[in-house]
């Protein structure tokens, strides 16, 4: 298992990964599938040095991504990031978020990031242990926010600062 940034030549497999998100209704607020083409801008404004997206590679497969987007766009805030992760459904609940997400906390530092957040459906319970379980608190809660086929759904904010959870699982350099 190998964890990298990904190259533009990943789109291809990034959106397929994300794609296949879309029908559980569980993941993104996205209700159609994407282009690779629409995704272009996107993986450009994420750099290596500051604001990477991750892969995740199984037998040179990629089998999930992660990606950090900067949280509110202002200078106050630079040292804060969302993160995203998806993975393929095949490589669901083998670990691969788990994996990700703990890169993204070791390797948070480097990037000049000392906070975490991410927004996750309420209904999206697998999501919400996985980052209850890197010690993300829950910082707001912003109910009926989003319509997914005519339903209201809750979003949860969860949040980390980097030092406490490098303390809680045992990183120690940063």
């Amino acid at each position: 298992m190998k964890i990298r940034n990904a190259e533009e030549k990943d789109l291809d497999v990034i959106v397929e990964i994300y794609n296949a998100s879309i029908p559980s209704r569980i993941a993104t607020g996205d209700i159609e599938c994407i282009s690779v083409e629409s995704r272009i801008p996107w993986y450009k404004e994420h750099t290596p040095d500051s604001r990477p997206i991750l892969v995740m590679e199984l037998d040179e497969k990629i089998v999930g991504w992660l990606s950090f987007q900067s949280f509110y766009g202002t200078a106050a805030y630079k040292a804060t990031a969302e993160v995203s992760i998806y993975v393929a459904p095949e490589y669901k609940g083998q670990g691969i978020g788990k994996k990700l997400l703990s890169e993204a906390i070791f390797y948070s530092p480097k990037l000049g990031i000392n906070t975490l957040l991410g927004f996750i459906f309420a209904h999206n319970q697998p999501s919400l242990k996985l980052f209850d379980k890197f010690g993300f608190q829950r910082w707001g809660y912003l109910p009926k926010v989003a319509n997914l086929d005519g339903m209201k759904r809750d979003v949860v904010v969860v949040g980390l600062h980097i030092e406490e959870a490098k303390k809680m699982i045992g990183f120690d350099n940063g």
